[in-house]
């Protein structure tokens, strides 16, 4: 693939770099459409944000250097590249949620319908992003025979040159783009929803996630039971979406019979 968009003298721009801020453009494009929607003012949102993309990328960078602490170790300044790829997207979004969630009380801001509104925003972003690690070649897939396999041949990519892989970036990036239309019409088509649509997002991502992770061929830690650490977390996410829906389903069906 190309991990670099553009070389000017010492001047590099890398195209994982430049992906990951079309990603943010456009996930802030949608969550300012979806806003009036939900009867979020701009300010609040813009606001809110700036917290998400500071205390995500913190996270996601935070959790991809834990996994990988022993390289890390002898080689700390590349902490900060993270431009180069690297980024755990579980870590950003964990952490990210804490911070969203005390900024929205502190603002007396129901945090269902801010969660909502940025939900299809939060899957585009992911949808972009992932496009980020396929020219990057972080977070390559197994080897594979199957008519659609990828081979990276720059010598800057991160993923082994040579070998047909899976293009598991590409995979999920389209499994991400399903799961923000599909959202997208429910935030348009049901103004009632408070924190429906964000709990549908983490179960359907946390679905795709697991799935995915089966194809993966780049380092995804130590196993637990045979599941990688992201594949831990993403049941675990499955399981709390899916009892928060039914729960907010049985709810609603008590209250109506």
């Amino acid at each position: 693939m190309h991990p670099i968009l553009l070389q000017l003298g010492p001047i590099t721009l890398r195209t994982y770099g430049a992906l990951v801020v079309l990603a943010f453009l456009a996930a802030l494009r949608v969550a300012r459409t979806g806003a009036p929607l939900r009867g979020i003012q701009e300010n609040f949102l813009l606001d809110l944000i700036a917290i998400l993309i500071v205390t995500g990328l913190l996270g996601a960078r935070l959790f991809y250097v834990l996994l990988n602490a022993s390289y890390f170790l002898e080689h700390p300044f590349e902490i900060v590249k993270i431009w180069e790829g690297g980024l755990v997207f579980y870590g950003g979004f964990f952490t990210a949620t804490v911070a969203g969630i005390w900024f929205a009380h502190r603002r007396r801001i129901r945090v269902g319908k801010v969660a909502d509104c940025l939900a299809p925003a939060l899957a585009l972003g992911q949808a972009i992003g992932r496009l980020g690690c396929f020219f990057a070649g972080c977070c390559y897939g197994k080897p594979t025979s199957v008519p659609w396999a990828v081979t990276f041949k720059d010598p800057a990519s991160l993923a082994p040159l040579g070998i047909d892989l899976h293009p598991t970036q590409i995979y999920e990036s389209i499994g991400d783009l399903v799961i923000a239309t599909v959202l997208w019409i429910l935030l348009v088509r049901r103004p009632d929803s408070k924190g429906d649509i964000f709990w549908l997002y983490v179960l359907l991502y946390g679905i795709l996630r697991f799935a995915i992770e089966f194809l993966r061929g780049d380092d995804r830690g130590p196993t637990v039971g045979g599941l990688f650490p992201s594949q831990i977390i993403a049941l675990v996410a499955i399981l709390v979406a899916g009892s928060v829906i039914i729960a907010k389903q049985t709810t609603k069906h008590d209250a109506h019979a």
